[in-house]
């Protein structure tokens, strides 16, 4: 496999100097003054860390516009110099992989996708191996080096023991998939849940910048969430906090795959909304594309299915809500493709279930396509490499 990739130590060796350089590339670029601020560090703690990481090329220094005088510190900002390493993030679904080369600062430099015949592990595996090896060769030809490779997958994922518990989509149980693609990659390897990574890349790089306390909300094939509190991204001491999916709205509702009925994902999920279509009206639903198409036709059932998953959705999220207080709810997945067939019901169920100022919630849309979940599995890869306190990865 050819590739440029080697094995690199971050030489912010404390947390203080890591939640510093996170500063700086949520943030950036920021006087060293300016992230003494935002981190609540001390103006010499934060000289201190900065030098090390500016002599490493993690950072670098704007000289150009005059210093602003700070009382005797440098006053030129400082920010993230993004060509300075390169990840590679793996987004797993039921039928397809879906790899991106992203720099230090998550964006996006090149996608590949490929069909996924067969769920069994090692034909994943294979199919990983072959994508991390044509962006490995992508940044061979670049000559920066790439120090993480980020999978997501769907449903109970460990990433401190970087195994996949349970998959339904992939039907998978108890696969260490992050030592198992580290022997195939040579790369450092972090696994997580597919909706947790994408959290990690809006609180670090989206929607949730700046902010303490928000969700992200998944809408399609399942109904997930992710979960920001004080800062941090939850995962519950079982590996799956914020599975709002499996909140029950509706007790004789229909039943769902995890053994309860009228989850919200036992009613907003795709494969949900189809069925219903199906009994409604008679109709041999293929697919979503075809669901979607139907109701925007007007016809009544098909609106009926798509009005009834946007009230689960509103439900699910109030009490999201109404638990945690988030300053912001971003609602994402590609089930936003129908957003519009059930926007005023998300909105209509949120406001009557939302208890107080709850409700003053900011509900936002964000529709991302495939790749942005890989992306997120990247941006799991960085917080890894980067976060001294937090090192969740197999070499």
């Amino acid at each position: 496999m050819s590739s440029i990739h080697r094995a690199e130590t971050f030489p912010a060796n404390t947390p203080a100097a890591s939640q510093i350089f996170t500063t700086v590339l949520s943030h950036g670029p920021l006087t060293r003054l300016e992230v003494a601020r935002r981190a609540g560090l001390s103006p010499a703690a934060v000289t201190k860390a900065v030098r090390p990481l500016i002599e490493a090329g993690y950072l670098v220094e704007d000289a150009d516009e005059p210093a602003r005088p700070a009382l005797g510190r440098p006053a030129n900002p400082v920010r993230v110099d993004g060509g300075r390493a390169l990840f590679i993030g793996i987004k797993v679904t039921g039928d397809e992989v879906i790899a991106v080369l992203t720099d230090l600062c998550c964006r996006i430099r090149v996608a590949r996708h490929a069909p996924l015949p067969d769920r069994e592990p090692k034909r994943v595996l294979a199919s990983v191996a072959e994508l991390a090896g044509e962006l490995l060769a992508e940044a061979g030809d670049s000559g920066v080096p790439v120090l993480g490779l980020g999978i997501a997958v769907s449903g109970d994922v460990d990433r401190g023991a970087g195994a996949v518990r349970y998959s339904p989509f992939l039907e998978w149980r108890d696969v260490p998939l992050a030592e198992l693609a580290a022997a195939t990659t040579g790369l450092p390897v972090t696994v997580d849940n597919d909706v947790r990574a994408l959290t990690v890349a809006e609180q670090w790089f989206g929607a949730g910048v700046g902010l303490s306390d928000f969700a992200v909300v998944t809408v399609g094939a399942g109904i997930g969430c992710g979960l920001v509190v004080h800062g941090r991204v939850v995962a519950g001491a079982h590996g799956v906090a914020g599975e709002i999916g499996h909140v029950t709205v509706d007790p004789a509702g229909p039943p769902c795959h995890c053994g309860n009925r009228g989850c919200v994902e036992a009613i907003a999920g795709d494969a949900a909304i189809v069925r219903r279509i199906r009994e409604t009206t008679g109709v041999e639903v293929a697919d979503t594309a075809e669901a979607v198409a139907l109701a925007h036709r007007g016809v009544a059932g098909a609106r009926e299915a798509y009005a009834r998953a946007g009230e689960a959705i509103g439900r699910g999220i109030a009490t999201v809500a109404n638990l945690l207080g988030p300053e912001r709810v971003i609602i994402s997945g590609e089930g936003l493709a129908a957003y519009d067939l059930f926007a005023e019901q998300i909105r209509d169920a949120f406001g009557a279930a939302a208890f107080g100022s709850a409700a003053r919630c900011d509900v936002q849309t964000r529709p991302l396509p495939f790749e942005e979940w890989a992306r997120g599995a990247a941006a799991t890869a960085i917080q890894s490499f980067i976060r001294a306190d937090d090192q969740h990865q197999n070499r």
